[in-house]
């Protein structure tokens, strides 16, 4: 006999998507009309879903920034080892070690002005033709003044690692990808090379084999042979050294019972790199934290006739530093080392930072010349970031989907959690077998409880908060700003990648430009916030503030990532902008109001827009100039007429070298006395400076994502009169084009740039 489920009479209000219904008349023929109406609910979370959806998808287009790790389709795919990279470093000795662009090395085929690090990255061997998803664990051969530079690089289609092999022939500034040294079955890493008996070698980490096994060049530096299997050890990032009549070979086994993983180092002693090898008599040196750098992170030096061990300090993730120790005793039955300072400071730009995020991995060298150069790895990232973002990611999404329940049950468009027929015990007529099947079962009981309880909430909680009353009104705004803020961060942890904003190569290198602002004492507190936000854009080398009045700061007042240069003019003029300094290092010259804050990402772009025209102002601020008597408008004009011919430089990348000089050749007095006598228009001179020497286009735009100028919340902006300060720029452009000549037959146009960064 069958039965009527409990709740039965709710069975209308508890459906989430179409149901059918019925309307009889009566009229003597019983017609019944049949249709299918869509349910509030199912219309509720439609609904939800497409205004979220397009909240999400807006936010993505204007707020984050795409992978700039590489250009090539199959390589620098995101990898939850990292994004690691290879830089060169060098110096009078192993402890007084300075990055390529603070050496100043400058290459004009690739437009770096100077060299940046990284050097060596997964696009270099994706573009050409190795995909990679990144590089690591980077040993040095010098041969003569040629070095080839050995790393592990990770195939981005096998997903396993091999060993690559680059050469450079002018000590590390540029390298050429030659090819896969090493590609094993198994994964293999650390490709440690030295020289015996007039053979050159390889020993790379090949764990998952279970051996260690030597290599022998046949065709250096690309073809290798199995000489001998050293041990039949797992043995991870191993080296040999010569020291006191014996060979000494470090590595760490982390397949042994009770090995602490990163925090195991064991020694070994031979007559010969061939073995056979005898184990330390303290073995294992250490068994201990994996903080403690007992894991080997390069290769050994010699100093001064000191060794130097390089260990992994794993603590807070897996390769977060490396540690120098100075070992004072090895023997076979004795050993012993201290820790000594690197003297290379760790970079505060975050994850902006190709080597922000760790570093593991060291080998520096002396060469011929004597001075010592060094490659290092980093990476922006810790240790299994993609997968932590993903999960982030999925718990906001999962979080906002609860807040859209619990408005809807506010609202009364959700009636019930769980729909009645997702229960069991809700699916219709059964048979008294069935019920009374189902009145024994444990866990139907249960199962009829939560679902009963569950579905009371939607009732209660509308009951409590209405929506017509201020407190309801409080609580869905509330809920749904926390579901908005929610939703924009569970996007940016799904599709914004590592939240690094990178620098863009060029021609495969990178390169450093120094940021230039003009500001006095009245703007400082707005100095120091834009100090702090600009110094962690990743291609920023220094920050020279030019003082034009009262008392300046010290450099030590700004929370600054790079250096802070204050340059204090004796004469309050907006000429000094553009003034000859013989300090300034770099080619490039971010000319940066105090008052404009924009992303990373756009200053970024906007210098690699640079670094293919040098010859122009590039910048973010277009105008157009033309009519007659000639009138300065803003950019709306600009957008109207469809094209430019100025870029103000109060937000432009000038080139140092050529763009000073002219400002202040012997042409320009007449313009620099009326930036003077109307105290305006230095950025209208520059333009016309640059016009006036070429017949090419001489600016370019780049267009920001968001730009924010601060003046506009401040009392001490120098133009809050617009009018007043369109009408003087007026006169100035009546007055430079008489001078100078006139800009309106010069014309560039929107949308020109294939990367779409002109729109």
């Amino acid at each position: 006999m069958g039965s009527s489920p409990i709740g039965s009479s709710a069975g209308g209000w508890c459906r989430w998507r179409w149901h059918n219904s019925k309307s009889c008349v009566k009229n003597g023929s019983n017609n019944c009309n049949e249709k299918w109406v869509l349910s509030p609910t199912f219309a509720y979370f439609l609904f939800s879903f497409v205004v979220l959806g397009s909240i999400g998808s807006l936010y993505a287009r204007l707020m984050l920034t795409a992978n700039v790790r590489g250009g090539a389709s199959l390589g620098c795919q995101e990898d939850n080892e990292g994004s690691w990279a290879i830089g060169v470093f060098y110096g009078d000795s192993p402890f007084s070690l300075k990055p390529i662009e603070d050496v100043n090395v400058w290459r004009d085929t690739s437009a770096a002005w100077p060299v940046a690090n990284p050097v060596v990255t997964c696009a270099s061997l994706s573009d050409a033709g190795f995909p990679s998803n990144f590089v690591a664990d980077p040993f040095l051969y010098a041969q003569g003044d040629i070095l080839y530079l050995f790393y592990e690089t990770k195939n981005s289609i096998t997903m396993q690692g091999d060993i690559g092999v680059s050469r450079s022939i002018d000590k590390g500034a540029t390298w050429q990808q030659l090819g896969i040294a090493l590609d094993e079955d198994w994964h293999v890493s650390y490709p440690y090379v030295f020289d015996y008996d007039s053979n050159i070698y390889m020993m790379p980490e090949g764990s998952q084999k279970g051996e260690l096994r030597l290599y022998r060049a046949i065709d250096f530096p690309l073809k290798w042979t199995l000489e001998k299997i050293i041990m039949k050890k797992s043995l991870v990032d191993s080296f040999i050294i010569p020291h006191e009549g014996k060979f000494w070979l470090f590595g760490s086994d982390h397949g042994g019972f009770g090995t602490q993983k990163n925090g195991q180092l064991e020694i070994w002693y031979s007559s010969s790199p061939r073995g056979p090898w005898k184990p330390h008599k303290k073995n294992p040196i250490y068994n201990t934290d994996k903080s403690m750098g007992a894991r080997n992170g390069g290769r050994p030096f010699v100093y001064n006739g000191n060794l130097y061990r390089i260990g992994q300090d794993c603590g807070e993730t897996y390769g977060r530093r490396i540690r120098v120790f100075r070992v004072e005793v090895l023997s076979t039955f004795e050993f012993k080392e201290v820790e000594v300072p690197l003297g290379i400071e760790e970079s505060s730009k975050g994850r902006n930072a190709w080597n922000g995020g760790r570093n593991h991995h060291l080998d520096v060298q002396q060469l011929s010349s004597g001075e010592w150069i060094a490659v290092w790895d980093g990476d922006r990232v810790p240790s299994g970031d993609a997968n932590r973002r993903f999960i982030l990611g999925f718990v906001s999404v999962l979080a906002v989907a609860g807040l859209v329940v619990f408005v809807g049950m506010i609202v009364g468009a959700v009636r019930c959690i769980v729909p009645l027929s997702w229960c069991l015990h809700d699916m219709g007529k059964r048979s008294g077998v069935f019920l009374a099947w189902e009145r024994s079962n444990l866990l139907s009981s249960k199962l009829r409880i939560l679902c009963s309880r569950l579905n009371k909430v939607s009732s209660i909680l509308h009951a409590r908060i209405r929506p017509n009353t201020c407190t309801g009104i409080f609580v869905l705004a509330l809920t749904i700003l926390v579901a908005v803020v929610l939703m924009c961060g569970g996007v940016t942890y799904i599709y914004g990648g590592s939240g690094a904003q990178e620098p863009y190569p060029l021609n495969g290198h990178y390169s450093k430009f120094t940021l230039l602002t003009m500001t006095y004492d009245a703007r400082l507190w707005n100095l120091k916030m834009y100090v702090k936000h600009y110094s962690r854009c990743s291609s920023v080398h220094e920050i020279v503030i030019v003082w034009n009045k009262g008392i300046p700061p010290k450099s030590s007042d700004f929370d600054s990532a790079v250096p802070v240069r204050i340059r204090v003019e004796k004469q309050n003029s907006l000429n000094n902008r553009f003034k000859m300094d013989s300090s300034i290092k770099t080619r490039a010259v971010l000319e940066l109001d105090d008052d404009i804050m924009m992303s990373c990402n756009d200053i970024e772009r906007g210098f690699r827009v640079w670094r293919q025209h040098p010859d122009r102002i590039v910048g973010f601020y277009p105008r157009l100039i033309n009519g007659s008597p000639l009138k300065y408008r803003g950019e709306k004009h600009a957008r109207k007429h469809d094209g430019y011919n100025m870029i103000l430089t109060g937000a432009a990348f000038v080139d140092s070298q050529s763009a000073f000089k002219r400002y202040w050749s012997k042409e320009a007095e007449v313009g620099r006395a009326l930036v003077d006598s109307y105290f305006n228009c230095e950025d209208v001179l520059l333009n016309y400076l640059y016009a006036n020497a070429s017949s090419s286009p001489v600016v370019e735009y780049v267009k920001p994502a968001w730009a924010i100028d601060t003046s506009k919340i401040s009392t001490v902006a120098i133009s809050r009169n617009t009018q007043a300060h369109y009408r003087v720029r007026s006169n100035c452009l009546s007055k430079f084009s008489d001078i100078y000549g006139s800009l309106a037959y010069r014309k560039s146009g929107f949308s020109g740039r294939k990367d779409g960064w002109d729109v």
